[in-house]
């Protein structure tokens, strides 16, 4: 692997980069526990949000009375209960009140549920998909990892739009095109891993320009994705070997366990984004860091301004 570099460089650079920007209208879903509540309020005294609280009212402020946290200039959208604040919040981004979402303390699968309702939520045309950012101190640049947290067992279509979108996240991050690793668990295509042929096949849909924006390759093992002497000794040759900046996971298990053994047993944080509707939505846990908390923020803010970009370009 790469040689070793500062612990979390990357998200304080991203963290920097996002401040600088004018803070944007987020709608925070049901924060009714102190850390979501807490994360929602230190991301805007970092100047990164300026969040619209939707829940509960009397419940957020017994929250905050006590967590000691002050709701002064904070304004609140009373809902009754999580899953009308989950339509709620959605519905102030329809109305052009909020640029972004965040998860509070309801289950992610009831955001979600608002998030791609048919009539009333926020689907575009393509799948959705979460993309962590990892920031793994041995590695030379933030790891992209895709999809660990909603596609449970994505075909190859929903491998196209999980490679789509990952690709715009980090085009759109200011990073350029992503050299993005198919993995697998070899370098071979193979009709007895599945896996192999899916990564074969988006390759050849990226050489026919259904895919554009990044570099791919695989099937690739992980050894092979991100250090060049292991790609370097199987003969592989390619732009991507070796130096992936992107994995593209087979399944939500295999990346959900590659993520949490990057975290747990690497010390990498890892900041999470959800793509694929008209929003960037930030999914958070109670187990984040408050490192990795503002560098989820900071990720939804530099693409919020990116997307608010694109669309003035159209409309000019």
């Amino acid at each position: 692997m790469s040689e070793s570099h500062g612990a979390h460089q990357h998200y304080e650079a991203l963290i920097a980069r996002a401040a600088a920007i004018p803070p944007v209208s987020c709608a925070v879903a049901h924060p009714c526990d102190a850390p979501s509540l807490g994360a929602a309020l230190e991301a805007a005294r970092e100047g990164l949000i300026a969040p619209i609280l939707v829940g509960p009212v009397a419940r957020i402020r017994r929250v905050a009375e006590e967590a000691e946290l002050d709701l002064t200039g904070h304004p609140i959208e009373d809902t009754p209960h999580s899953h009308a604040s989950a339509d709620r919040a959605v519905a102030l981004v329809r109305e052009g009140r909020a640029q972004m979402l965040m998860k509070g303390s309801l289950h992610t699968d009831e955001l979600m549920g608002a998030v791609v309702a048919h009539d009333t939520g926020l689907r575009t045309g393509r799948r959705i998909s979460h993309v962590f950012i990892m920031d793994v101190p041995r590695y030379r640049e933030p790891l992209f990892i895709t999809d660990a947290a909603i596609n449970i067992a994505p075909d190859l279509e929903t491998k196209a739009d999980i490679a789509r979108n990952v690709i715009d996240l980090h085009r759109g991050l200011g990073l350029g095109p992503p050299r993005v690793a198919i993995l697998s668990a070899v370098e071979t295509v193979t009709q007895k891993i599945p896996s192999t042929i899916d990564a074969a096949a988006l390759c050849k849909m990226a050489e026919r320009r259904q895919i554009v924006g990044g570099l791919l390759d695989g099937p690739l093992a992980l050894d092979n994705a991100i250090d060049p002497e292991a790609a370097r000794i199987k003969g592989i040759e390619s732009e991507v070997a070796g130096r992936a900046q992107v994995l593209l996971v087979p399944d939500l298990e295999a990346g959900n366990m590659l993520a949490k053994n990057l975290t747990f047993l690497s010390g990498a944080d890892a900041a999470g984004i959800v793509m694929g509707a008209r929003v960037p939505i930030i999914l958070t846990s109670r187990a984040d860091s408050r490192r990795t908390r503002l560098a989820s923020c900071a990720v939804a803010v530099i693409y919020a301004q990116h997307l608010g970009q694109a669309v003035a370009e159209v409309v000019a």
